[in-house]
């Protein structure tokens, strides 16, 4: 029986430094943007670094400028009419647009290179902003829920009951479209951040929705329906916590979805010359995809044809594989000769 030997590994990172004509940017050609057609194939995909992080970058920058807007525009109409509901949700849209902040950073920090210490670069920093999002989507829930509560049990009048309407109407039409532009966003760069960060914003524009039936029970009279509101907000709140804090687990985690598994693994079969894929091992680090993979060839070939299919699993990988671009293939032998490639490949 031969002894099963590594023989040949490949490292490669994929780093394109091309400029890229974005077009106009500003908030109007991002709502523009929101229902702009993109294609979903592979080949066109977001698939070098440094183009998928500054377009997380530019995504973060008009978000957090429309969640601020529409914040300050509640918060003129909370003076206006002492709502606790608005107050809930006027909180919840500050520290949703505070989030921004961490988020922009940790692009700005992935973007350096790897070094002696952090030989993996610094990725990762994006799954620690994903703990500071976490992190201030449950101090808001706490603050709504407290407010909430006393207000419960010490009414305050509320007043310009149409104004408050407008608040949550206002407050929705803008967590909305922050929301469909993060989510878009993050799923063409493959962000779980950007992406947990939108949903966030989606539940704050229904729960903007729910100021305005508070607005209404109030104007029916029924004077607890704003802080029973403001309570049935914070809950709200703890579910977009629940679910947020579940996929930064996951990334923290290293977990991915397995028919990203399949996928690779399907591609590296399919590729001329390989007997077998003996793993497939994937992680996120933070919106781009690495993968190791080891593949085994007939145990007759030289060194330059193992590294040759080596190469063609990474070109195929790359090609196929949506937010992959680091790929390290291992090339075993297969086969009952003694003939085994050796060597060690850097492209």
């Amino acid at each position: 029986m031969i002894a099963r030997e590594r023989d040949t590994h490949h490292d490669h990172r994929r780093d394109h430094r091309h400029n890229h004509d974005h077009g106009p940017t500003g908030l109007r050609s991002a709502v523009r943007d929101l229902f702009r057609p993109h294609s979903h194939d592979a080949a066109d995909s977001i698939d070098t670094a440094l183009e998928a992080t500054e377009r997380g970058v530019r995504a973060v920058k008009i978000s957090f400028v429309a969640l601020v807007v529409t914040a300050l525009v509640q918060l003129v109409i909370v003076f206006l009419t002492g709502s606790i509901a608005l107050v809930a949700d006027t909180i919840h849209n500050f520290s949703d647009a505070l989030t921004a902040i961490p988020l922009f950073i940790a692009f700005r920090v992935a973007q350096r290179e790897p070094n002696r210490r952090y030989t993996y670069g610094y990725r990762r920093a994006e799954d620690l902003a994903g703990i500071f999002v976490i992190a201030m989507i449950a101090i808001s829930s706490v603050i709504a829920a407290a407010e909430a509560v006393n207000r419960l049990f010490h009414p305050h009048e509320v007043s310009h009951v149409g104004a408050l309407v407008l608040a949550g109407l206002i407050g929705f039409a803008g967590n909305e479209l922050v929301a469909l532009y993060r989510m878009k966003e993050g799923k063409a760069i493959g962000s779980a951040a950007l992406v947990a960060d939108g949903h966030h914003a989606r539940t704050d524009g229904f729960t903007s929705l729910a100021v305005a039936l508070g607005a209404v029970g109030v104007w029916a009279g029924f004077e607890r329906a704003d802080p029973i509101v403001g309570i049935a907000i914070s809950i709200a709140i703890f579910v977009v916590l629940v679910g947020a804090a579940k996929q930064v687990y996951y990334r923290l985690m290293d977990a991915v979805d397995p028919t990203l598994v399949d996928r690779v693994d399907a591609v590296a079969r399919a590729t001329e010359g390989v007997a077998s894929v003996n793993s497939v091992r994937l992680r996120w680090l933070g919106h781009r995809l690495a993968a190791d993979i080891e593949v085994a060839v007939d145990a007759s070939l030289r060194v330059r044809e193992g590294h040759d299919v080596a190469e063609h699993v990474r070109h195929h990988l790359l090609e196929g594989v949506a937010h992959l671009d680091d790929v390290r293939v291992h090339v075993d032998p297969h086969g009952d000769t003694d003939a085994h490639t050796h060597g060690h490949t850097h492209a």
